[in-house]
């Protein structure tokens, strides 16, 4: 039986209680103290029967210091050991625990199969049988610290260990190691972790807006494009979506559940990328960490890497990653050794990457290679007939991050987006509409809460008086349309083709506006 004494924290309790015990004749096997401030105390009486604990327990609260008696189902370290196992069983990752003798004290159900032995065989193993080439006791007492991502390799299998050294505590309270927590975290899941870490949403086609017909060819193109397991290359200006273009293409695959990792090549110096992309072996220069670095290509085994700005890589990374695509293979920074991987290459840029292979500051073999399958990303100016739901919906997310109120847009506002240039595209607009949203106090997004800079107004429309309602605005915009485009079509049949409407809407506009009659 277990028994549990909320008592007074003072000296010589434990033996009064204890002495009870001893006058019936009942050995007290274990003892333990708990509670926050040492106000408890556990005991476990084996041969206890009910009816002594209810002739003891009225004496055994008479002890000074004691105030309750009660039964127990588990002692305080039975608990945290059965807790400890339920913890260690759940985990998929191999655990283990070993002394400074470099042998094996405990292990849960995934590291005793990783070994080959049963859990119970597990105490007493050495590791010398499993690591030859590693003496880890030697390296918890020479870092004396906790060790994170120390390549290993261990029955056929390649491992990222975390070492966590444990200490005890002398009479003199001078720590010493006791031995160390090993967590082997397997090569192959290490991106998938790190995706479900930071992935934040899911953004597949069903995000992108396609009120815009020419966003809709794209996604449509798109969509056939995504099985494909062949490269891809996205053009786009800054701001148009590229990335998440390629994470939609990602998630469409039979890659969608693999890690989907990214790497922006622009501003990054040629070392840094090369160690960020490939990774680096142990030591590989001065300052890197002692057991190495996997790059995001390993990261990304079975999945997609997206590298932006592929047009900004330096020669040397062109030529790595052009092997890469020809075998798969590749070497890290600082190592001989070959690593070979499935993964699929995105790539998205803002320059014309065939004007930089004539000037000779792009492979063209590279870009025959990435340009297997590409996608062309139109800017919103192009797009602005699909411009009022995507500001809707961009309205609506911002509300709902702000926590105000969902605001309209006024006629004049929405006709101020219209004539804009945005330079900076779908990114620009998304964040002046969450400006727009933090500022706006009537609930109507006015011309004025738009903060858009002069400069991204499209040539030819500016000056247009924005104060009348939307219909006047829009007409006026129609008229200037119609009568820079007539001298080069200068009929109503020329001009309807060249827009792709209807003769006879042509002409209607053009005799309301009064263009070409003259003629």
């Amino acid at each position: 039986m277990r028994l549990r004494f909320h008592c007074q924290n003072r000296i010589g309790i434990l033996r009064d209680i204890v002495a009870h015990f001893a006058d019936y004749g009942l050995n007290v096997a274990r003892g333990e103290v708990g509670g926050e401030h040492g106000n408890a105390i556990y005991l476990h009486v084996p041969n206890l029967l009910n009816a002594q604990l209810a002739t003891l327990k009225p004496e055994l609260e008479q002890v000074p210091g004691v105030f309750g008696v009660r039964r127990v189902s588990l002692m305080p370290s039975e608990r945290r050991h059965l807790e400890l196992d339920a913890l260690l069983s759940s985990l998929t990752d191999p655990v283990m625990s070993i002394d400074m003798e470099g042998h094996l004290v405990a292990a849960n159900r995934a590291a005793s199969q990783l070994l080959g032995v049963r859990i119970d065989e597990v105490p007493g193993l050495s590791l010398d049988r499993y690591l030859p080439d590693l003496d880890l006791p030697e390296l918890i007492r020479r870092s004396n610290a906790r060790v994170n991502g120390l390549r290993i390799h261990l029955r056929d299998a390649t491992f990222l260990a975390d070492i966590a050294p444990l200490h005890r505590e002398h009479h003199d309270d001078v720590a010493s190691l006791a031995g160390a927590v090993v967590t082997l975290h397997s090569v192959d899941r290490i991106g998938e972790r790190i995706y479900q870490v930071q992935r934040q949403e899911f953004r597949g086609f069903e995000a992108m807006f396609s009120a815009s017909p020419r966003l809709a060819a794209l996604i449509n193109e798109a969509r056939r494009m995504a099985p494909l397991d062949a490269p891809l290359l996205i053009f786009g200006e800054t701001g148009t979506g590229k990335e998440v273009l390629a994470r939609a293409c990602h998630l469409a695959s039979r890659r969608g559940q693999a890690p989907f990792m990214a790497l922006n090549c622009a501003g990054l110096p040629e070392s840094m990328a090369e160690t960020e992309l490939f990774g680096y072996a142990p030591g590989a220069f001065d300052g890197a960490r002692p057991e190495g670095k996997l790059g995001l290509l390993e990261l990304t085994a079975g999945g997609t890497i997206f590298l932006d700005e592929v047009g900004e890589m330096s020669p040397r990374l062109q030529a790595k990653l052009l092997r890469f695509l020809q075998d798969g293979g590749f070497r890290r920074v600082g190592s001989d050794e070959e690593t070979y991987l499935d993964v699929r290459v995105i790539c998205a840029t803002q320059q014309d990457l065939l004007a930089l292979c004539q000037s000779g500051l792009f492979r063209q073999d590279l870009y025959h290679r990435l340009n297997v399958l590409s996608l062309n990303v139109p800017p919103l100016r192009d797009c602005l007939d699909g411009i009022e739901p995507m500001a809707r919906h961009f309205l609506d997310r911002a509300s709902r991050q702000i926590g105000c109120p969902l605001p309209s847009l006024s006629p004049a506002a929405l006709a101020r987006m219209m004539t804009y240039h945005w330079p900076g595209n779908v990114r620009q607009l998304e964040n002046v509409l969450f400006q727009a949203a933090s500022l706006c106090e009537a609930g109507v997004i006015e011309p004025s809460h738009l903060r858009l800079p002069d400069s991204g107004v499209a040539p030819g429309l500016d000056g247009i008086d924005l104060d009348g309602s939307l219909g006047d605005i829009l007409a006026e915009v129609e008229r200037r349309v119609l009568s820079a485009l007539y001298p080069e079509h200068p009929s109503s049949r020329q001009l309807a083709k060249r827009l792709g409407v209807s003769h006879t809407t042509i002409a209607n506009k053009l005799n309301r506006h009064g263009i070409g009659q003259e003629r």
